[in-house]
């Protein structure tokens, strides 16, 4: 056989290659687990949509499509309204549907992504999500306040929903590893995080964006914190009291050079090597959950996460004295089941 035979049959061999694994994506396409997206108003939307979406993405990613979103939008937030539009354009152009209601959504998708930048809209927009029945990511903040948060968590128990919230800082290799490799959690004797600590008006002040830096201290610290003291200065400092007689420490920066860190204390090493790894760890997580898996942070944590930081609120209130955990969630619960019965008909 020539060689310019060889070379041909070579071609039309690849050229036959392609086209089956063309036309198999596209004969599976309709076999996706459809997600719909609520919320275009953080840069979270176009970037999860562009890494699920992606030809390249792998492992259950690969099974799921963003198929249809709804924009949401707070117009007394300035990081919303400047951005939704802008936002949903980007999506739209990345072949997503875009929809005018969250009742609109719901029939199109298995799956929701509620990604609105504003604390305050999960509440009322997770609640036609959970009695659909759909499971459902939340993004940061869970709420604006610790009784949204409660709120969402007493009806997604309410509703036998699948849901959970996180940062993304959560799940980097570097700092999930002490909570998922046994010989490095079981030595900690202490932690330290940082993180930006910005704030809004519109929400309890380390909620807006400290959250990122308590959910690191939570992934290695684990739950069980009993009380908060708050310290304020150029920064906020906020030292917890673990029932066992840890001390888990966020320090909130507030100006100067910023980032993401944690420090572990434990029995021998001290670790400073925590470093923030960006969206996909978390979305590989997400994919998981979507697909069936456990829920990659429970909701009890993320429910004391959020305590802690209302405890700290109260603390700089009090001056600085220290705030157990239990009397904030009975008061945050007792107004968070006022607000369901306002929800619910």
């Amino acid at each position: 056989m020539s060689p310019r035979i060889c070379i041909a049959l070579s071609w039309m061999f690849l050229f036959a290659v392609q086209l089956q694994v063309s036309t198999r994506l596209v004969a599976d396409d309709s076999q996706l687990l459809r997600i719909g997206m609520i919320g275009l108003d953080t840069s979270h939307a176009p970037a999860f949509t562009e890494a699920i979406n992606s030809p390249k993405a792998t492992g259950h990613l690969a099974k799921m499509k963003v198929v249809a979103a709804f924009p949401g939008g707070s117009d007394d937030l300035q990081s919303s309204y400047q951005r939704v539009e802008g936002f949903t354009e980007k999506i739209r152009g990345m072949g997503v549907e875009i929809v005018d209601s969250i009742d609109a959504l719901l029939p199109k998708v298995d799956v929701v992504l509620l990604e609105s930048v504003d604390g305050r809209k999960h509440l009322p927009q997770v609640l036609p999500v959970f009695k659909a029945g759909k499971p459902v990511f939340i993004d940061k903040p869970l709420g604006s306040n610790l009784t949204e948060a409660v709120a969402i968590d007493l009806l997604g128990k309410k509703f036998n929903a699948r849901w959970f919230s996180s940062s993304s800082l959560r799940f980097s290799p570097s700092i999930i590893r002490f909570r998922e490799n046994d010989e490095l959690s079981h030595g900690i004797r202490a932690a330290i995080s940082w993180s930006p600590c910005s704030m809004d008006p519109t929400h309890a002040d380390l909620f807006w964006y400290g959250v990122h830096g308590v959910e690191s201290l939570y992934t290695a610290m684990g739950p069980g914190c009993e009380s908060v003291t708050r310290v304020d200065g150029q920064d906020v400092v906020v030292v917890g009291k673990w029932s066992d007689g840890r001390l888990g420490t966020y320090h909130g920066i507030r100006g100067g050079k910023s980032g993401y860190g944690l420090a572990i204390f434990g029995e021998k090493p001290i670790d400073t090597d925590a470093t923030y790894s960006g969206y996909q760890p978390l979305l590989e997580r997400i994919g998981e959950f979507f697909a069936g898996g456990p829920l990659p942070v429970s909701n009890a944590e993320t429910i004391e996460m959020f305590t802690f930081m209302q405890a700290a609120d109260q603390s700089k209130a009090a001056g600085g004295a220290p705030i157990m955990l239990a009397d904030v969630l009975k008061s945050a619960t007792e107004d968070a089941t006022k607000e369901i019965e306002s929800l619910l008909p």
